[in-house]
């Protein structure tokens, strides 16, 4: 998992960095002393977990949260207990008191690793344009557009991309009810379409760029009825 600390005490960003080099799962990909210089690492890159400072100069931390469209799993570190309520209000994963202790520590890293779990297994939310695909235990932030097809592997789905395939423990069916309606269509037993990459249909079969999928029978209504048709 990807992670950031915002803190504009060096000594405290210091014991967190020492903090996260006992934790194998957790990667630390930045560290700032303020929040706003940290906007644009939150919007232009995968980060999992932020360890968020409350009180800092020109943006608090609960300022940065409310600024931010997507929120990551975020762990508030604080000397104060005053803003636990604050905290609940912005459903935090945890509330660090400092100084942070090492098994309180994993404990909030363990609360926020089960929460992104349980988000990867709920698929699709709202509008997004993106999922995360947890692989090789490494999470893998994948955009709908790149999705080409998915295809059934028994009680394993693989997801293809032009850059790489993803193999998930979950069957074609429990996937399908968490894509969005709109943008992909079961069109066989054993596959799945992203509409947007479908180049042509002929009969029985769509063509995704130069790979064919099987059309078939019991699909083939539903299917042409999501497509945008002219005529």
């Amino acid at each position: 998992m990807n992670a950031i600390i915002i803190d504009d005490d060096d000594a405290c960003r210091e014991i967190l960095v020492q903090l996260i080099s006992h934790v194998d799962s957790l990667e630390l990909t930045g560290s700032f002393s303020r929040a706003k210089d940290a906007l644009k690492a939150l919007k232009d890159n995968d980060v999992h977990i932020v360890f968020l400072d409350v009180e800092m100069p020109e943006m608090t931390g609960l300022e940065l949260l409310s600024s931010l469209e997507i929120k990551p799993q975020v762990i508030l570190t604080t000397s104060h207990k005053k803003y636990a309520f604050d905290a609940f209000d912005y459903e935090v994963v945890d509330y660090l008191l400092k100084p942070i202790t090492l098994p309180r520590f994993l404990k909030a890293v363990e609360k926020a690793g089960k929460n992104l779990e349980k988000s990867i297994n709920k698929g699709m939310v709202g509008n997004k344009e993106y999922f995360f695909i947890k692989s090789d235990s490494i999470i893998n932030k994948v955009f709908i557009k790149d999705v080409l097809w998915i295809e059934a592997l028994g009680d394993y789905v693989k997801i293809h991309t032009p850059e790489k395939s993803y193999v998930l423990h979950i069957t074609l069916k429990a996937l399908e009810s968490k894509l969005p309606a709109d943008k992909f269509a079961r069109v066989h037993r054993s596959h799945i379409v992203q509409l947007d990459n479908v180049k042509n249909v002929q009969d029985t079969s769509i063509y995704v760029g130069d790979l064919f999928i099987p059309l078939g029978a019991l699909y083939k209504e539903n299917f042409l009825k999501k497509l945008n048709l002219l005529t």
